[in-house]
């Protein structure tokens, strides 16, 4: 496998359409997708030589993205602002280069916006899976 270019990973938000059409979250110069499974222990006196049990596909499913960079579309900003405010679970695509695409329902769990006197205007946010997601390879 080859060294992948950060710039590769796409965060897009839906625009409310069915089906919808996803852009570029504004500016995000800084990305990171966290897929987990919480598991379940079942453990207990029988379980064999006292080894951890774990009951396979029990556990809670979640998907977590941040993202951080500069202003560069106001309609992707007022977009995932409003999303913010409106606590809306809004359609979101996740493009991972070499993996697939992860397609589904977000809540925008945190927005920060930052500014140096000296410096461009910087926004970062967190978003926080709502429901199931599809996954499509690529």
């Amino acid at each position: 496998m080859s060294v992948q270019s950060g710039r590769d990973i796409l965060i897009r938000i839906g625009d409310g359409g069915d089906p919808p059409v996803f852009t570029s979250a504004a500016g995000l110069r800084l990305k990171t997708i966290s897929l987990n499974a919480r598991t379940v222990d079942v453990t207990n006196t029988d379980s064999a030589q006292g080894w951890r049990e774990l009951l396979a596909g029990a556990g809670v499913k979640t998907c977590s993205v941040s993202g951080s960079g500069v202003f560069v579309d106001v309609a992707a900003d007022a977009q995932i602002r409003q999303g913010f405010f409106d606590q809306a679970a809004l359609v979101w695509q996740l493009v991972i280069p070499d993996f697939g695409t992860l397609t589904g329902p977000f809540q925008v769990a945190a927005l920060d916006y930052a500014g140096r006197h000296d410096g461009e205007a910087t926004w970062s946010m967190s978003l926080a899976s709502a429901g199931p997601l599809v996954f499509a390879a690529l």
